[in-house]
């Protein structure tokens, strides 16, 4: 099992920008693809954007293309989200999450191949 922490949400103006950050530890964090999902009030929890095992690959929504970066530090044990050009529409309480299965090819693009979760942080963006 593998416990996840993240960290770096608050209120910004749209347009700016924030970096979320998510501390692994439990189980090998470098054998396991990360994610970012984000939950708005009285939406579904939606994917934001995932990275590999390796780093290697990324996935990103369309609401995330160009505007946001995943990236990933296996000695750190931690997955980052760098969030630019911030919208209201961005606003949600943001999660990281683990992949269920070591060593996936690729980044995942399924909600359901993530099985831990952090707390999540809640970012809000004022119009």
């Amino acid at each position: 099992q593998v416990q996840l922490v993240e960290s770096g949400g608050g209120l910004v103006q749209a347009g700016g920008s924030l970096r979320l950050s998510c501390a692994a530890s439990g189980r090998t964090f470098s054998r396991f693809g990360m994610g970012w999902f984000r939950q708005a009030p009285g939406k579904e929890r939606e994917i934001v954007a995932t990275i590999s095992w390796s780093g290697g690959s990324t996935y990103y929504a369309d609401s995330a293309k160009g505007r946001f970066t995943i990236s990933r530090d296996n000695a750190k044990n931690t997955v980052s989200l760098q969030m630019n050009s911030l919208k209201p529409e961005d606003t949600a309480v943001y999660y990281c999450a683990a992949d269920r299965s070591p060593l996936r090819g690729g980044a995942s693009r399924a909600r359901a191949d993530f099985g831990s979760w952090g707390q999540g942080t809640q970012v809000t963006v004022s119009s």
